[in-house]
């Protein structure tokens, strides 16, 4: 069944600028700004005034089925989290045996994995645009990645995690690894 119409609405903060053009969404902050494109979703974006020194970004889909509806509450999360910006993730490393060392290189741009289940070979994970690696100060074997853009840190942190797989051995016994611990936001209320 089709609807005729269904619309979300997203309200933005003060000190928060949305620019959208042809399905292409700016959204500047105090933290920098984020651009995405979403040309491949049919629907309608706006931004509306909603009384005095507010505005709201309205999505529209007419005429749509259940999936093409369901396009509206993901890219209404994609702009909140655009919005939002400053996303934190914290890794640990955890191992049985043989103590997981991390080398952050490139000013939090790379890190280097060492001595995973005592193998000789070394890791190498880039990070990915914005996204910065730092250890942490309050915990041990504890990784802190930091950035805007909430798709680049979780890529990075899976990027890390992706590297760290056990291979030929049971999981089940093996946890070795870096995991993510929490995912948090750096700006908190």
């Amino acid at each position: 069944m089709r609807d005729v119409l269904k619309t979300e609405e997203i309200d933005i903060p003060e000190g928060v600028t949305v620019e959208i053009k042809a399905r292409v969404i700016k959204v500047t902050g105090p933290r920098g700004s984020l651009t995405k494109v979403v040309r491949h979703v049919d629907m309608d974006i706006r931004v509306v005034k909603a009384g005095k020194d507010k505005t709201k970004v309205t999505l529209g889909v007419w005429q749509g089925r259940r999936k093409h509806v369901a396009c509206l509450n993901t890219i209404k999360s994609l702009i909140n989290n655009m919005i939002i910006g400053g996303f934190l993730y914290k890794m640990r490393a955890v191992y049985a045996h043989f103590p997981i060392n991390t080398i952050i290189q490139d000013g939090g741009q790379k890190l280097e994995i060492v001595n995973f289940l005592g193998e000789k070979a070394v890791r190498n994970v880039d990070m990915l645009d914005g996204v910065t690696i730092a250890e942490s100060k309050a915990q041990k074997d504890e990784l802190v990645l930091e950035g805007n853009d909430i798709e680049n840190v979780s890529q990075s942190a899976a990027s890390i995690q992706g590297s760290c797989r056990v291979r030929n051995k049971d999981i089940r016994k093996f946890l070795d690894g870096i995991y993510v611990s929490e995912r948090t936001t750096v700006v908190t209320d």
